[in-house]
């Protein structure tokens, strides 16, 4: 996660606060999920952001999830995403996201 994406997640929690926010991840692979994962709840684990030793806690999701897909409206997520389904490793993906979400609890 780049460092100006770092930053525009710290103002909105500053400006919104974590309770009113989610964040939804397209990463293509389960390393980029996990990093970014464990940067919106733990801090970011390079030490190289703004986020760095910042705990946010937020919840986060990765657009490959069910429980997003199933959220969204079907043709849309059929449309803009269906594909990467086929072509991502889905299971290492959300593997990973669980894995960060268990790991802040």
């Amino acid at each position: 996660m780049d460092l100006r994406t770092q930053e525009a997640i710290l103002r909105a929690v500053e400006q919104h606060g974590k309770e009113n926010l989610i964040v939804l991840l397209g990463s293509p692979n389960p390393e980029s999920a996990e990093i970014a994962a464990a940067t919106v709840v733990n801090g970011d684990p390079t030490y190289a952001g703004p986020l760095a030793e910042v705990q946010l806690g937020l919840s986060v999701f990765h657009i490959l999830e069910d429980q997003v897909r199933d959220a969204l409206d079907p043709r849309l997520y059929e449309e803009q995403v269906g594909i990467m389904e086929t072509v991502l490793d889905k299971a290492g993906i959300v593997l990973a996201l669980q894995c960060v979400r268990a790991q802040s609890q």
